[in-house]
């Protein structure tokens, strides 16, 4: 499927799409706290969503080919958990977990909206501190890297180099993805990668970039859910996501927010 370059119409949706899925996130993060389950945490979202912004959840019942449906409107990963961690009701967040919120939303004219955000319950570890910080660093890396003509590859190499260079791994097995009105479109946008290779960037672009960074081993394993995924070793896994458009003098992140940590200090003087 060749890759779509999206109209200003579609850029304007996806600008309504990405800001709503950011706001998700704004609104959950004073809940964030310890004793919630993640299964409330994931209720409180798809009642924001619903009745708040009048948008629904994409991933609720989304199921691609040998995936059982998913279950839930969020994906939320806690400490080792890769990706794709299920909400539940019996799963409580405690001091010095880290989780990952990822939200896709579907507004009314039919755009998908797609952003995710580390959080820490109470003070965390220097180590999990570290993990989230240098994976935040590796996704602004790979955005600071989109401009026309640049390629795919630039991003993977500037996202891996910094994760390698910090002792972290880079998961492989998954990867940022165009989106549109489609949640899932080409290209697929790796983590990893060799620079000036790949496919080249074109003004209208919109895509995901989302690394996942382990502190141990890239491998991981497959839990008997069909979808949460760990890490192999057990190690704590970090993963940060926005939704990039590619501009003719450079890009536009979609999904930022008033409520977005502070973007790095090499960010500061870049203009996007």
């Amino acid at each position: 499927m060749p890759v779509t370059i999206k109209t200003e119409t579609d850029i304007a949706h996806m600008r309504v799409a990405c800001k709503f899925a950011s706001e998700v996130l704004d609104f959950i993060e004073p809940h964030i706290r310890t004793g919630i389950s993640t299964g409330e945490l994931d209720r409180m979202i798809n009642d924001y969503m619903v009745n708040v912004q009048g948008t629904v959840s994409a991933t609720l019942g989304y199921q691609p080919p040998g995936y059982p449906p998913y279950p839930k409107s969020c994906c939320i990963s806690l400490n080792d958990v890769i990706c794709h961690g299920v909400p539940d009701d019996d799963k409580f967040l405690k001091d010095g977990d880290i989780l990952n919120i990822d939200i896709t939303v579907i507004t009314p004219a039919g755009y998908f909206g797609d952003t995710s955000r580390m959080f820490i319950v109470g003070e965390g570890s220097i180590a999990a501190k570290r993990l989230c910080a240098v994976t935040y660093e590796c996704m602004w890396l790979g955005i600071a890297q989109v401009k026309e003509g640049a390629t795919l590859g630039d991003i993977g190499a500037a996202i891996s180099a910094h994760a390698n260079a910090n002792g972290m791994s880079v998961v492989r097995e998954y990867c940022g993805h165009g989106i549109g009105k489609v949640f899932h479109e080409e290209p697929q946008v790796l983590h990893y990668g060799v620079k000036g290779t790949g496919l080249k960037l074109k003004a209208g672009m919109i895509f995901t970039i989302e690394p996942m960074i382990n502190a141990g081993k890239r491998d991981l394993r497959t839990m008997s859910d069909g979808w949460t995924v760990k890490t192999k070793d057990r190690s704590l896994s970090a993963q940060w996501e926005h939704t990039i458009l590619v501009t003719p003098t450079g890009y536009e992140v979609l999904s930022l927010s008033d409520g977005y940590p502070p973007l790095p200090d090499f960010i500061k003087t870049t203009k996007c």
